[in-house]
């Protein structure tokens, strides 16, 4: 993996990309997890304008500070990059009260509300700068096991590093210097209470959802460990994959329009 020409190779993509949108820069959700810590340093590394968002909801204080810690270090570097902190506990707790009881107390529904939110105040703050959003997916995320929130973290302008594996990112995200405290910190998607890893909601790591994404072998000489990690995978890729194709469209017939 060249990750020099890697890296370079997205930092122009990006400053390409906002260039023949007629947008000024970049806005990240920084969540103090690898992707979002990559994302950012990439984005910053352009030139442009970058605003840098920690958005706490109820969040556990190493994350918070590790996300705010990344945030510093790439405000020190580069000077086109601003920090806000917004705090959405407020709104989450006031949206929880309002919405009917079935609702506010399904796990599912409200963790993804989390992310939801997320995404709102990113676009109001892209929207007010003329800043496009920057996803922070991976390629096993977004395009393999649809780890992410339909409308939340999902929902943005661009992917920059949607084309590199989970593996791949701690590899960039080492060489350009994001804090240790962020490489060492096992992957989550902080949208739980209890605090729960990607690998325990997943079933298996990143490093075992990337060889079954690509494996095309004979089933027949897989262990049980990794017949049941293909078998997690297959199962992930086919209930989210609604997340990973476009929206269906219901197409009328053409004659019917003509009656």
């Amino acid at each position: 993996m060249n990750k020099s020409a890697i890296s370079e190779f997205i930092v122009t993509w990006l400053k390409d990309y906002v260039t023949s949108s007629g947008l000024q820069g970049f806005v990240v959700g920084v969540s103090g997890g690898v992707d979002s810590a990559l994302t950012a340093t990439l984005c910053a590394m352009t030139g442009k304008p970058v605003s840098l968002v920690n958005m706490p909801i109820r969040q556990k204080e190493d994350q918070f500070d590790r996300s705010a810690q990344q945030i510093g270090a790439l405000e020190k570097r580069y000077p086109n990059v601003t920090e806000y902190t917004v705090d959405l506990t407020p709104s989450f707790t006031q949206f929880s009260r309002d919405l009917p009881d079935f609702a506010a107390n399904h796990a599912l529904s409200m963790a993804n509300t989390r992310a939801r939110l997320r995404m709102t105040t990113l676009y109001a703050i892209g929207q007010s700068k003329g800043l496009l959003v920057a996803g922070t997916g991976n390629k096993v995320e977004d395009f393999g096991v649809g780890f992410f929130t339909k409308y939340g973290d999902g929902g943005v302008d661009i992917s920059p590093i949607a084309d590199l594996m989970k593996t791949e990112v701690f590899e960039l995200a080492a060489f350009l210097g994001v804090n240790q405290a962020i490489l060492d910190a096992p992957p989550t998607d902080g949208l739980w209470e209890d605090d729960r890893s990607d690998e325990q909601q997943l079933g298996a790591t990143y490093a075992e959802l990337e060889w079954a994404m690509t494996f095309e072998g004979d089933e027949t000489t897989l262990n049980d460990q990794e017949k049941y990690v293909l078998l997690t995978y297959r199962r992930f890729n086919a209930m989210n994959k609604h997340k990973m194709i476009p929206i269906p469209v219901c197409t009328i017939p053409k004659e019917y329009k003509l009656i």
